[in-house]
């Protein structure tokens, strides 16, 4: 019985098994929703979208332009990482064909199971084996991350990868890698990131500043290397800046469509006193002026339009933002309402599971500040920061899906936490058993 106890405990802990795991079940989710989809649809339905896209206008030789399929000229709506790679994809196997599908799913799948291993490695060095375990375990199978690879043709599953990535490296290169070759590293890990997924770069203040902080509490850190971290950072992204500005004549540093997600979850639909179905300002519609006015004038409209709403409305503009909040970490708007109305399994169990990571999340930060742990800070930032573009914009389980690796990791610190409580009370109740039953045995010796 021991020796199964020491090989189900090996295994448990062994991240090559859980690597493989997580991409079986990625994998396999996409093989059963394959079979639901006709053959001829699956290079087009899964591609309709602005990577989709952009991808196709870069495999077609037309440049960097036309987010809607329609010729409308260059664009920033994405930074280029994703569109590229799905570009790459298309000229292998073919522009909107069933063969790019299954490889870009592959890929997807291939990034999210491989984020397992800087989970893995970030929560050993924060808590040891069984928080790492627990923490690779939790995202192998989290039901997001299982669904995204199948869900999204967008660059979700490699931000997470990325997301996660730059954590571990984070606290790596805080306790123990100072070479400026590390830090050079750290910042041409960023500038990729930036240039995949600028969301991410929300963090980068906080990341950033805390290692260099840790790093000269450490081992007297030298400003330079930090300095030279973030300056690689921005030399990554500059040919980018400067193509945008030399093609729209505006400084956009890496996207262009904050004023429309901006404007889409802030304007006059949310001031109306009845709900008007359809409503009057939809994205499609607003697309449509895109097609009209061209980006860079659309943009500046839709980012005028949403200011002038948050200063007419502030209070409707700090309502809609708790409401954000609730469906950022729920995973859908009016929770309670949609749990109890729904007849979908499905929905009810992503509801829960959400829920769960969001609360694990915060009790893992409470852990480690309780333990007075040096990562708490940087752990915390990512459920802390992260989300507050998206309590101003409009949340998505997309959106959320980059800091998901390390929300897990949070509640891995939570669950060891709670197990060696639990572990503690039960050697404390046998201990006071065993001093029952030592008195009873003497009283039976002395009568």
């Amino acid at each position: 019985m021991e020796k199964l106890r020491k090989a189900f405990r090996k295994a448990g802990s062994s991240l090559l098994l859980i690597v493989l795991v997580a991409l079986a079940a990625r994998l396999g989710f996409a093989a059963s929703q394959v079979r639901k989809i006709p053959r001829e649809l699956l290079g087009t339905v899964a591609f309709e979208n602005e990577t989709g896209n952009i991808a196709y206008s870069l495999a077609a030789g037309q440049g960097f332009s036309s987010p809607f399929r329609r010729e409308m000229g260059p664009t920033a709506w994405l930074t280029p990482v994703y569109p590229l790679l799905v570009a790459g994809v298309f000229r292998v196997f073919g522009i909107f064909t069933a063969g790019s599908f299954f490889t870009i799913i592959f890929l997807n799948a291939l990034f999210s199971a491989s984020a397992c291993i800087p989970v893995f490695f970030a929560g050993k060095r924060i808590g040891g084996l069984g928080t790492a375990s627990g923490a690779a375990w939790l995202w192998a199978l989290f039901p997001n991350a299982v669904m995204m690879p199948f869900e999204w043709v967008w660059d979700t599953c490699l931000a997470a990868l990325l997301g996660a990535l730059l954590f571990w490296a984070t606290v790596e290169l805080a306790d123990s890698a100072q070479g400026a070759r590390n830090w050079g590293g750290y910042g041409l890990l960023w500038g990729f990131t930036l240039m995949t997924n600028p969301s991410l770069g929300l963090l980068l203040p906080f990341l950033l500043g805390w290692a260099a902080y840790r790093g000269r509490r450490s081992s007297n850190l030298s400003i330079w290397k930090p300095a030279l971290a973030a300056g690689i950072a921005i030399l990554c992204c500059a040919p980018w800046t400067a193509r945008n500005y030399a093609v729209f004549h505006k400084f956009i540093p890496l996207r262009s469509n904050f004023p429309l997600e901006l404007y889409i979850g802030n304007n006059n639909n949310y001031a109306a006193t009845q709900f008007v179905w359809p409503p009057k300002i939809t994205k499609e519609r607003e697309i449509v002026r895109y097609f009209r006015m061209g980006e860079t004038a659309f943009m500046e409209e839709e980012g005028r339009k949403a200011r002038e709403f948050i200063r007419s409305h502030p209070w409707i503009a700090v309502k809609l933002a708790g409401e954000k909040f609730v469906a950022f970490w729920a995973g859908i708007a009016e929770p309670l309402q949609v749990f109890k109305t729904t007849d979908s399994a499905l929905i009810r169990f992503l509801m829960v599971s959400n829920t769960l990571a969001a609360v694990g999340a915060l009790l893992g930060i409470a852990v480690l500040i309780g333990k007075r742990s040096p990562y708490a800070f940087p752990a915390a930032a990512y459920p802390a920061v992260f989300p507050w573009l998206y309590y101003v914009t409009h949340p998505n389980l997309r959106y959320r899906h980059p800091i998901d690796p390390v929300v897990l990791l949070l509640a891995a610190v939570a669950m060891a936490a709670a197990w060696d409580l639990l572990i503690r009370k039960r050697n404390y109740d046998d201990a006071t058993e065993a001093k029952k039953a030592a008195g009873q045995r003497g009283q039976i010796l002395l009568s």
